[in-house]
């Protein structure tokens, strides 16, 4: 929490940094941890970021957002594709407000290979018939990214990329938790072809599901919800490896999945 909570930058105006990449996808991670920096009051910290062509945050309070969400502080993860060899990231403090300022506690940016892109019409929009395309000109922020049936994995357990995965129990709903487990004994082995980067080891050693009672697992849904700002469109990534031993042939296990209601 040392790093990069306790130390920031205060910006009382529009502040750029200009910084050299190599042209390509990139992680650009930005962590906020509101506070009253220069006797500041916290409230009035209320601000814009953008990256390149991209705005990242529109008026944008941190500390509004941790009351909100009951977090001690933010991490906010963008995928990019930058194509020169310098990436300008921009704070803007609010013109709303007289007092306002923007700061920021630490800036990350990673190399990352291009794995959300569809440019080729096979991801489809949920209940309808209409593809989705996902390419250059796309910046995409994530929202959520859970370990299921287990717990956080840090980003110096992720595979390369420093991503962070959360505890998927908070966001199960009501009390049909179904049955959490984990591998036993079991290498876990990536199909051929599939780059380990796609997610990391401890992602698929566990898993949750409704359990191996057919007349219990029958009557209930185990369901995640979400919450999400609406106008936007989501990509959903589901990651599934069969790591239970008694599921040994095809068809043995079977499923139905709902995305917002739809099939």
């Amino acid at each position: 929490p040392s790093v990069p909570y306790m130390s920031a930058r205060v910006f009382p105006s529009t502040f750029t940094y200009s910084i050299p990449v190599v042209a390509g996808r990139k992680f650009v991670r930005l962590y906020f941890y509101s506070a009253s920096y220069a006797s500041l009051n916290a409230s009035d910290g209320v601000f814009s970021v953008t990256a390149g062509s991209y705005t990242l945050l529109n008026n944008f309070s941190a500390a509004q957002t941790t009351e909100a969400l009951n977090f001690a502080f933010l991490v906010k993860e963008y995928s990019i594709n930058v194509e020169g060899a310098t990436l300008d990231i921009s704070f803007v403090p609010s013109a709303k407000s007289p007092k306002a300022y923007a700061f920021v506690n630490g800036i990350e940016i990673v190399s990352m290979p291009d794995i959300y892109s569809s440019t080729d019409g096979t991801l489809m929009i949920v209940g309808q018939n209409a593809p989705f395309y996902i390419d250059n000109s796309t910046a995409l922020e994530n929202v959520y990214r859970l370990n299921v049936g287990g717990n956080d994995i840090s980003p110096s357990h992720d595979t390369s990329l420093y991503r962070s995965w959360a505890d998927d129990l908070p966001y199960l709903y009501g009390a049909s938790l179904g049955v959490a487990y984990s591998a036993n004994n079991m290498t876990i082995q990536y199909p051929m072809g599939m780059p380990t980067f796609v997610a990391p080891v401890d992602a698929y050693g566990t898993a949750r599901s409704t359990g191996p009672n057919p007349q219990i697992n029958l009557n209930y849904n185990l369901t995640w919800i979400f919450s999400v700002d609406s106008g936007f469109s989501y990509l959903v990534r589901l990651h599934f490896y069969e790591i239970q031993e008694n599921i040994t042939k095809i068809n043995q296990r079977v499923f139905d999945i709902f995305l917002y209601n739809q099939t």
